[in-house]
C-alpha cells in the first residue's frame, strides 16, 4: 500500500487532463445507466479494498463538518457543540468548519477512527463514488483520485467501460 500511496500523486498528475476532459463529456451528456455503473464500480472496489490498509484520507486532508455533525460528535464526546468546536475546528476560507489540522486527531496510529459511529457526513461518504448524478461531483473527483487508490481505480474502470 506505501509504494501505491507514493506513486498516487503522479499517476494522479498524469491523468488529469485526460481525467478532465472525460469529465467534461460526462456532464454535457451523461449516460443513463451511469448511476448504476458507478453503484457497480465502486461496490466491486471496495469489495477488495480495505480502507484501514490506508487511511490516506484521514492522514492529507480532512472533512467539512456540518451543524449536524459537530452535534453528534460533540454529544457523543461529550462535550457541548461550542466546546468541541473549539477544541478540534476552525472555519476556513468558505466559512466552513473544519479540522485545526490534519492528519485527522480523531485517527488512532492503527488506522482506525476513534469516532467512526458518529464521523460527519463528508467521511461516510467519501469518495464519493457511489453518489447519484455522479457527473456533478467531477471536480471533486479529480482531488480525490489523487487521495484515494479505490477513487483512482474506479475512475480509471470507469473511463474502461464509457470510452
Amino acid at each position: 500500500m506505501e509504494e501505491t500511496l507514493q506513486n498516487l500523486p503522479q499517476r494522479a498528475k498524469d491523468t488529469h487532463n485526460e481525467n478532465k476532459k472525460f469529465f467534461a463529456r460526462l456532464k454535457k451528456k451523461p449516460p443513463k445507466q451511469l448511476d448504476s455503473l458507478m453503484l457497480e464500480l465502486h461496490e466491486a472496489e471496495f469489495e477488495r479494498t480495505d480502507c484501514l490498509t490506508c487511511a490516506n484520507c484521514c492522514k492529507t486532508t480532512g472533512p467539512l463538518f456540518t451543524d449536524r455533525d459537530v452535534e453528534r460528535i460533540s454529544k457523543y464526546l461529550r462535550m457541548k457543540p461550542q466546546q468541541f468546536i473549539e477544541s478540534y475546528l476552525r472555519v476556513d476560507e468558505d466559512n466552513d468548519y473544519v479540522l485545526q489540522s490534519v492528519p485527522c486527531t480523531f485517527l488512532g496510529d492503527d488506522n482506525y477512527c476513534s469516532i467512526y459511529e458518529v464521523r460527519p457526513k463528508a467521511c461516510r461518504e467519501f469518495p464519493h463514488t457511489d453518489r447519484r448524478k455522479f457527473q456533478q461531483i467531477s471536480n471533486l473527483t479529480l482531488k480525490n483520485v489523487a487521495i484515494c487508490p479505490a477513487a483512482f481505480n474506479i475512475v480509471e474502470e470507469m473511463k474502461k467501460r464509457l470510452l
